[in-house]
């Protein structure tokens, strides 16, 4: 993966170099930033870069702003312009991950707002190898932050503390990534993606009241087990115990996609191989990113404008 040459910094294409934030601000001292993460695919045989649900994911970021009280609100038409400027400019034709970062530029105190600043990244990102093979999960010791002191719903880079200590933790004990409980004791999802099972057939997941992401990709995911797969789909509760009965697991997200889960706390999941579900999942997943299976073209913005060619 080689570093980009450019990025967009509040609108301009600069160089890489000078994507920087100084040491006092807000964002630097207090995790004074929101952001989404967004997946291009290119498509071979259409020439042609996709991102997917950026309309989604980019009112999401308008909504975190909102929700922090930033006294200047990227909305979702601007960044998605400035986005598709940078990509045009690095004329992407692979695989991208894309982050757009809205952020407190002054070294505000604590709970005061200021200049808002916005920052744009693309980078080469192919799937990477547990997509194929599968994960180890660890359920941690660690406790997902709760709605009422730091909601998960809001991607603001000061949540991620909370799912690194625990992804720290798994590492440490050998395991690929690991699971959070809720205060309540119930499942509530991975570090930086959901978690969904398959129980006697159904698709079970946490609930959105279980201190979760409100996730585009869990959402997507629902849509196309429900309408495409003919999976019935259960949102409910789901204690530790019980994570053992599960016939597939997997874990879902921007960054995860459908990444199947093997074994959770050394137990195996199913036979120890990703699923056929999951499998079959995967595939359609794929397949509507990257446009090779024409369902859903409203999820795809198209970059790259042939008429100009």
């Amino acid at each position: 993966m080689e570093t980009p040459t450019v990025l967009s910094l509040d609108g301009q294409i600069v160089p890489w170099e000078q994507g920087t934030v100084h040491v006092t601000s807000a964002a630097f001292k207090y995790g004074a930033s929101v952001f989404e993460g967004l997946r291009g695919y290119w498509n071979q045989a259409d020439q042609q870069l996709y991102v997917f649900r950026a309309p989604e994911h980019l009112h999401r970021l308008e909504y975190s702003q909102r929700f922090h009280r930033f006294d200047t609100i990227y909305d979702a038409a601007t960044v998605s312009s400035h986005m598709v400027d940078l990509l045009r400019a690095m004329d992407c034709r692979s695989n991208v991950h894309i982050v757009t970062t809205a952020y407190l530029k002054g070294g505000a105190n604590p709970g005061v707002t200021g200049p808002v600043g916005l920052a744009i990244t693309a980078v080469e990102r192919a799937a990477p190898d547990w997509v194929k093979n599968g994960v180890s999960a660890q359920v941690s010791s660690w406790m997902r932050v709760p709605d009422q002191a730091m909601p998960m719903r809001v991607k603001t880079t000061a949540n991620y503390n909370n799912g690194r200590l625990a992804a720290l933790q798994a590492t440490a004990d050998g395991y690929d990534a690991p699971l959070m409980l809720n205060a309540r004791g119930k499942l509530s999802e991975g570090p930086g993606m959901c978690f969904i099972m398959i129980r006697d057939g159904k698709a079970v997941m946490p609930s959105i009241t279980n201190d979760i992401l409100e996730s585009i990709t869990r959402e997507t995911i629902i849509k196309i087990l429900r309408e495409d797969m003919s999976i019935e789909v259960i949102e409910r509760d789901i204690d530790r115990s019980e994570l053992v009965a599960a016939e597939e697991a997997f874990f879902c997200g921007t960054a995860w996609e459908v990444t199947p889960i093997t074994s959770i706390d050394r137990l195996t999941i199913g036979n120890g191989q990703p699923g056929p579900l999951t499998r079959q999942l995967q595939k359609h997943y794929f397949g509507i990113c990257d446009g090779s299976i024409a369902k859903h073209a409203e999820w795809r913005l198209p970059i790259h404008d042939h008429r100009a060619r």
